[in-house]
């Protein structure tokens, strides 16, 4: 049996992957996770049971930790997903997305190399980390143009900054010291299991409670949409079929505009859950974030061309499941934010 470590287990993409690799033959899945405030052991209660499952909440900023994972489980590969992600968040405490981003990648690559160099040449070979990061490490767009593997890098948020540092990392453990590293950079991430602080939950959440559902500045910010599941396949693909050494962005094709994103759940939950209707009464513009990125959009020709992957859902689709999920999962929003409501962080103000 070939075990896995998958870090970031427990959050929203990581929680994806983990139930979407328990029970594939001959595969054993190690959820290494903290559990920060967005990581929570209900998102893998699905496979929890299983004996290709185990999970160890480890910081992968503790170097003996992290040393005692790879000698203890004898991975065969890495999926590299445990960051701090939320750009707001960033914004008012930077330090932790520094710390977890570039220090715990950092913790998390040295320990891979030790315990790749020790492999016989046969397991060595067939080793892989992934290293999964964001579309947000190159910046903003215009009009017209796509992101691309060979764009340079332009972060213009603490968090987008803590991922390039990451990617840079991740780049140089595999020129430097030959670890089989493949990179994915992602598109916005959607679907059932995001924490209540990213645009799509938060406005579902918020036109259910009949609260004012707040769009950053005039809601014409662009970004392109990748439902959860097709991500994580992406991710196995790359894992699977990767040349090391090679980045791979994963785009979802679905460019909407933020305030076209809130006016389709509105529309939607007019449908499913007509008290309150119409919600898109309930769309309030509030004061742009610092710095906010106009435009985000993927070409994924080389993932697609090359290892042959390209997305199942369609934005329409797959929103449609995630409203429909985020309506008949209420006790789990409830219990993930513990009571908590959805504040808003990332003001400047707030931060000085």
């Amino acid at each position: 049996m070939r075990t896995v470590l998958v870090t970031g287990g427990a959050g929203f993409i990581g929680s994806a992957l983990v139930r979407h690799l328990v029970g594939q033959p001959g595969l054993r899945v190690v959820n290494v996770d903290k559990l920060t405030y967005a990581g929570n052991p209900e998102s893998v209660a699905p496979v929890a049971d299983s004996d290709a499952y185990v999970f160890e909440q480890v910081d992968i900023c503790d170097a003996g930790e992290v040393a005692r994972l790879f000698e203890q489980y004898r991975p065969a590969g890495v999926y590299h997903l445990a960051a701090e992600s939320h750009v707001d968040r960033s914004i008012d405490g930077p330090a932790a997305f520094v710390q977890t981003n570039v220090v715990g990648t950092f913790t998390l690559l040295d320990a891979a190399r030790r315990h790749w160099a020790g492999l016989a040449e046969a397991e060595r070979e067939a080793f892989r980390f992934l290293h999964v990061s964001t579309d947000e490490v190159y910046g903003t767009l215009g009009e017209s143009d796509l992101f691309t593997e060979e764009t340079p890098y332009a972060p213009n948020s603490p968090y987008s900054a803590s991922k390039a540092g990451s990617d840079h990392l991740a780049r140089a453990w595999f020129h430097t010291f030959g670890l089989p590293v493949v990179t994915t950079n992602c598109s916005n991430n959607y679907g059932p299991y995001q924490y209540p602080e990213k645009l799509i939950p938060v406005a579902i959440l918020k036109a259910l409670a009949g609260q004012p559902i707040p769009v950053y500045g005039t809601g014409q910010n662009v970004r392109d949409w990748l439902y959860v599941q097709d991500h994580v396949e992406a991710l196995q693909t790359a894992f699977e079929r990767g040349t090391p050494g090679e980045v791979y962005n994963v785009g979802g094709h679905n460019e909407k505009t933020n305030l076209d994103v809130v006016r389709g759940i509105c529309d939607i939950l007019d449908e499913l859950h007509p008290e309150g209707a119409p919600h898109a009464g309930l769309i309030e513009f509030v004061t742009d974030r610092p710095g906010h990125d106009w435009r985000y959009a993927i070409d994924a020709g080389k993932i697609e061309r090359q290892l042959g992957w390209t997305p199942s859902e369609t934005f329409e689709t797959g929103l449609r499941k995630t409203v429909e999920w985020y309506l008949e999962n209420g006790g789990w929003c409830d219990r993930v934010r513990d009571g908590g409501r959805m504040e808003r962080f990332g003001q400047v103000e707030a931060a000085r």
